[in-house]
């Protein structure tokens, strides 16, 4: 299973959610958007911990299995197609997580969050 990993399931790994660990254990790939990498580093810089929590998610992307995604040309046409849906549906998503579903359609993934407005696009599998 090749997984797009959000920041709500990273923070969960992170807590050690035995479900979350248990998947991600399983996965074939497990990618991170560009749009999570730079979430969690925001956050990172609000703490007082920031060091460290960079520290393990460098370590978290060296792992065998584990990369960055980010959008090219494709992610742009996925992102313009999915704004379409979404806004004749009535249902926009934040920004963020719009950019996190077009990587998903273009890279063929599952995508690992619990953020519920994921299910206006029932084309994006979730676990």
């Amino acid at each position: 299973m090749r997984l797009a990993l959000d920041t709500n399931r990273y923070t969960d790994l992170c807590r050690g959610k035995t479900e979350v660990v248990h998947l991600l254990e399983f996965a074939e790939r497990i990618f991170v958007p560009f749009v999570v990498l730079a979430e969690l580093r925001a956050g990172f810089t609000l703490g007082s911990r920031h060091p460290e929590n960079e520290g393990v998610l460098q370590r978290f992307l060296m792992k065998p299995g584990v990369e960055p995604l980010y959008p090219d040309d494709g992610t742009t046409r996925a992102y313009a197609s999915l704004y379409r849906q979404l806004r004749r549906q009535g249902t926009p998503i934040p920004t963020n997580d719009l950019w996190i579903a077009a990587l998903v359609i273009q890279h063929n993934l599952k995508l690992c969050s619990r953020d519920r407005q994921f299910g206006h696009l029932p084309q994006i599998p979730r676990v």
